[in-house]
């Protein structure tokens, strides 16, 4: 492929990238406890260095000029959001550091163990406190789920203490992960953690708030600049791409014509 070509679209697919991951934040502006992704690009080896090729022959100048870029692996900002009222007493937010946790096993094991910052609550079938958009129960510190009485007020301090006519029933589980690197977006507002990361769990210093939830905590301005400014990028690379292949046509035309 001409070279000029190659390093435009490497700088056009990166940033059609981006855009879709910054589209997707803006998608999440009302999501409760979403956390954006961050997109990152870095240069790409040449191929001699990326392949391990040393012995190869190799243009040294084209060389010079790189080969590129491609994407890095995304991080997450794990900024909190805002922390709104809503009255409804399953509804649970944690103001500072740590973590839901929901385990779709009763059992203990770690295989449906998932974390989460959307503090959404209700009750199922059989009085199970479960998070509202995934049905996985929230755990206690016994890694148990918490069963309430429907039909009696719920009272949840900052500790995490839940009772109910005066008794406590449990106390909910918030952990915090010392390396978040290793947690991975599950969906539905959840993470994954790997059986590494739970060794690293660590008491959380947030407190929960009965009766809020976490906003997105997703800045809208920030946001929709991201996304103009990949577009831009984009529209800039493939200009790129447009040029080197009317360079490509004159020096054909011009430079390869047999007299």
């Amino acid at each position: 492929m001409y070279y000029g070509v190659q390093l435009a679209a490497s700088g056009a697919l990166t940033n059609l990238y981006k855009t879709d991951v910054f589209a997707n934040n803006l998608a999440n502006l009302n999501t409760a406890g979403f956390k954006p992704d961050l997109a990152y690009a870095r240069q790409r080896d040449v191929a001699r260095v990326e392949d391990g090729l040393w012995g190869v022959p190799s243009n040294e100048l084209l060389e010079k000029l790189g080969a590129g870029a491609h994407m890095a692996p995304n991080a997450i900002d794990f900024t909190q959001g805002d922390l709104i009222t809503t009255g409804n007493e399953l509804d649970l937010a944690i103001r500072g550091d740590g973590f839901f946790v929901l385990r779709s096993e009763a059992d203990g094991a770690n295989s449906g163990v998932k974390l989460s910052r959307d503090g959404r609550f209700s009750l199922d079938a059989t009085g199970r406190l479960v998070s509202a958009t995934t049905g996985l129960p929230l755990a206690s510190v016994r890694n148990r789920p918490i069963t309430l009485d429907p039909t009696l007020p719920v009272e949840i301090d900052r500790e995490g203490r839940v009772t109910q006519a005066g008794a406590e029933i449990d106390r909910i589980q918030v952990i915090n992960i010392e390396d978040r690197e290793l947690l991975k977006k599950a969906g539905k507002g959840t993470f994954a953690i790997p059986n590494a990361a739970l060794g690293q769990a660590i008491p959380a210093t947030g407190l929960i708030e009965q009766g809020m939830i976490e906003s997105s905590a997703v800045d809208p301005i920030s946001a929709m600049m991201a996304v103009q400014s990949a577009a831009r990028s984009v529209g800039t690379n493939i200009s790129m791409i447009s040029y080197q292949d009317r360079m490509m046509e004159r020096a054909i035309n011009t430079f390869a014509r047999v007299g």
